[in-house]
């Protein structure tokens, strides 16, 4: 299925030079997986107060691509340079749930109007992020498969933000927009446990 993990091979190309430079001024992968957290609770404190400066909804595109560069660096890192460890397995996932969690948050402020869908939509992303690490307990490696995996959710993230700050609104239409990221959510879902299953 179409996702925008899939482009990730390309985007770590682009990043090489950065990751060499990070290595070479014994930046660590723990610490960039760090930083990738520090910089997920600055970019929800900034879009729960977007409602202060429009300004504020920039910090989700600009924000959320750093954040994925981050994500893509600490990675890069710890296979490159043999730095993985337990710690690090931790830092890496706990810290996506509890950022996702954060980032989202605001959502229920700015789209009162669909309270309940944005607590399913919040709730589905850490159950999908879970299904992801199923693959690792019971079968070969961790999965990122399906069409509403962490990239996909921070592109749409992105957008919404860019368009609260051209002034645009999607009161209207936030019931459906909602829905189909819960439907998507749940067919990724599905895929990675389904997958997990078959390599175990």
């Amino acid at each position: 299925m179409i996702s925008v993990y899939k482009l990730k091979p390309k985007f770590q190309q682009l990043l090489t030079p950065v990751l060499l430079f990070l290595h070479k001024n014994k930046i660590t992968a723990n610490q960039i997986t760090i930083a990738s957290i520090v910089l997920s609770v600055l970019i929800g404190i900034l879009f729960w107060n977007a409602n202060l400066s429009k300004w504020f909804f920039l910090s989700l595109p600009i924000g959320l691509l750093l954040r994925m560069a981050l994500n893509a660096l600490d990675g890069m890192m710890a296979r490159k340079f043999n730095q993985t460890s337990r710690l690090g397995e931790v830092l890496n996932e706990v810290g996506d749930m509890v950022s996702d969690v954060i980032i989202f948050f605001p959502l229920l402020k700015f789209q009162p109007e669909s309270l309940y869908l944005i607590v399913i939509f919040i709730l589905l992303s850490i159950i999908n992020e879970f299904a992801g690490l199923i693959g690792k307990v019971v079968g070969k490696e961790r999965r990122y498969d399906g069409p509403m995996g962490k990239s996909d959710r921070a592109l749409i993230l992105g957008i919404y933000g860019l368009t609260l700050f051209f002034g645009a609104t999607i009161s209207g239409i936030s019931f459906y927009i909602f829905w189909s990221i819960i439907v998507l959510l749940t067919i990724s879902t599905y895929i990675r446990l389904k997958k997990s299953l078959h390599e175990a």
